[in-house]
């Protein structure tokens, strides 16, 4: 099975929350996940030729494209467990509309859940989920 790739922001707890969500909804492995401040990140950046994110953007790697921001999160929850698929109907909502919201939210995700020192070290366990 092709492996996903997430790119996420590797200090940021929301994210970090989000991650382990999407682990604990992911039971055949569809998702591998690397923090933006990695050197794979980047890598992956340049190989995609992925253009306007920032710091806050989750970058979603899949089927040899990239995704960004609320693009990325409908992509993300078609392949999670459960009957987190429904929630892609928002995606009738028009992307600047769904964008808005999500870099209003990522705008304030250090001041509303925190921030870490550095990016999370995953369990051994959860290594081969991570690139690093």
């Amino acid at each position: 099975m092709k492996q996903n790739i997430i790119i996420f922001d590797g200090v940021c707890n929301f994210c970090n929350k989000s991650v382990n969500f999407i682990i604990n909804k992911d039971p055949n492995c569809h998702f591998i996940f690397t923090a933006l401040q990695n050197k794979s990140a980047e890598e992956l950046i340049i190989k995609y030729k992925v253009i306007n994110y920032d710091i806050g953007s989750i970058i979603l790697i899949k089927n040899e494209k990239y995704f960004l921001r609320s693009e990325a999160v409908f992509e993300i929850i078609k392949d999670l467990s459960g009957y987190w698929y429904l929630f892609g109907v928002f995606r009738i909502i028009p992307l600047g509309i769904r964008d808005y919201i999500y870099k209003l939210v990522s705008k304030n995700r250090y001041k509303f859940f925190g921030k870490k020192d550095s990016c999370m070290i995953p369990t051994k366990e959860l290594q081969k989920r991570f690139l690093l």
